[in-house]
């Protein structure tokens, strides 16, 4: 039987334009603040949802984030156990992350709450009977802070189970600003454009592009770009409901133009074997390091980029710069993404802190540390700590409800979201084998079908 997901609410192409635009205007002064007295007076204006007390109850919660990203939102929830005396374990999920609960649950010790990257995974726990409706007060918060369209991705068969605690555009170019000057170029605003200026970097003695095919998820973002530019949002949509077939001719035409950047080994860092090698948090710091002789150029990814630069020397705004996806159609391409915190118990402490996700209160700390977006609307634009991420949270408020999902976060966990498996090692092996378009739209055919019982 096909999965079916929630209500595919859908990112136009203006929607978060404005996004890169935003990001690019910032630029210019080297900004890099972070605000004595935010704007606004939100972050400043003390705690704006009430929680419960919850002396001596232990929580458990799962996610599959790592690194800085990992240790940000501890500060959350280390703020969460201040104001409610609960104490709250991090528990860090391997993908695919419904596996990994499903193991949990199986052991009967599922944690209270689970942060999952897609919503196919918010399906599959509301489908096998894990998730639990979320509460009146978490219910008051989603009514007050957030537009219909985020609520409909946390919802399933018209209940709502899911608070988007994390959003992305995952519709960006980072670049190093040394090299792009050494080289010569500018920023590009189409594809055409990417492809002379990676030509023009990898003369200058510095490769292009800094991929992350080690991880099959940023390939998945890599296709989709290219095919809601290319092929436009209403074939986007039938692909993602796996209503046209990955053997159509628009998939064809995305995967070749693709292969123009992926099928130049001077123009990947490390070339082909080396992109395959290369983690994302590796991918970004690699662009961002080595002075004058970095290992890359640019490094496509989310506004999240900024949390792994915050790795480096390299300040966002001076040294570290960002481009809206070039257009490859008519106009530029704009895909979001998103982490939704779910209960897995029926527990006082769970309902709370979906509360507190819900709340601006916890949204604020985490966007203090930049690499962070909030679908949030009461979060106080002040509290994100630079020009550019504050663009970017802005222009994802403007968007409201008129806004495009990550194909494969939409798509059966089999399919788009499985390390080695599926739509990531199909285009692990595109990107090995550039030239053997047919041989990969067989293959993501062939996954998709099974995936999807179609």
């Amino acid at each position: 039987m096909r999965r079916q997901g929630t209500s595919r609410t859908t990112f136009t192409w203006a929607a978060l334009a404005a996004a890169g635009a935003l990001a690019l205007t910032a630029c210019g002064g080297g900004a890099e603040k972070k605000p004595d007295a935010p704007q606004g007076g939100g972050a400043t204006a003390g705690p704006r949802v009430e929680l419960p007390r919850l002396d001596g109850e232990k929580l458990e919660v799962a996610a599959v984030w790592t690194g800085p990203e990992q240790e940000n939102f501890t500060k959350v929830l280390k703020e969460f156990e201040k104001r409610t005396g609960a104490g709250v374990t991090f528990v860090p999920a391997q993908d695919p992350i419904v596996t990994f609960l499903g193991s949990k649950i199986a052991g009967g010790q599922p944690p209270d709450v689970a942060l999952l990257p897609q919503v196919g995974a918010l399906v599959s726990a509301v489908e096998n009977k894990w998730a639990q409706p979320v509460g009146p007060q978490a219910q008051a918060q989603l009514d007050k802070n957030y537009s219909a369209g985020w609520k409909a991705l946390g919802a399933v068969g018209g209940t709502q189970y899911g608070v988007y605690y994390k959003a992305a555009n995952k519709s960006l170019v980072w670049y190093n600003a040394k090299a792009f000057e050494a080289a010569g170029v500018k920023p590009p605003g189409t594809w055409k454009e990417l492809l002379t200026a990676a030509d023009a970097l990898s003369a200058s003695g510095t490769p292009a592009v800094s991929v992350a095919g080690a991880d099959g998820w940023t390939l998945t973002d890599w296709f989709e770009n290219v095919y809601l530019s290319q092929a436009g949002p209403q074939k986007y949509d039938q692909l993602a409901k796996h209503q046209i077939k990955w053997t159509d001719d628009s998939v064809k035409q995305a995967l070749t133009t693709l292969g123009e950047l992926f099928g130049r080994k001077d123009f990947l860092a490390g070339g082909p074997s080396g992109a395959l090698s290369t983690e994302f948090p590796k991918s970004v710091t690699q662009t961002f390091t080595g002075g004058d002789r970095p290992a890359a150029a640019m490094v496509f990814e989310g506004d999240f980029v900024a949390v792994n630069i915050a790795q480096t020397e390299a300040k966002v705004g001076q040294d570290a710069l960002v481009f809206p996806f070039p257009a490859v159609g008519a106009k530029a391409p704009v895909v979001s993404g998103g982490d939704v915190a779910v209960a897995l118990k029926p527990s006082k402490g769970a309902q709370a802190l979906l509360t507190f996700l819900a709340s601006p209160d916890a949204a604020e700390i985490q966007a203090r540390e930049g690499g962070f977006v909030s679908p949030n609307k009461a979060v106080d634009p002040g509290a994100y700590p630079n020009d550019i991420q504050r663009g970017i949270a802005k222009a994802l408020i403007a968007a409201g409800d008129d806004f495009r999902f990550d194909m494969s976060d939409q798509a059966p966990a089999a399919f788009g979201g499985t390390p080695g498996a599926g739509e990531w090692k199909a285009l692990q092996d595109f990107l090995a084998n550039p030239a053997d378009v047919a041989g990969a739209q067989a293959k993501l055919e062939a996954d998709a079908a099974k995936a999807y019982g179609n």
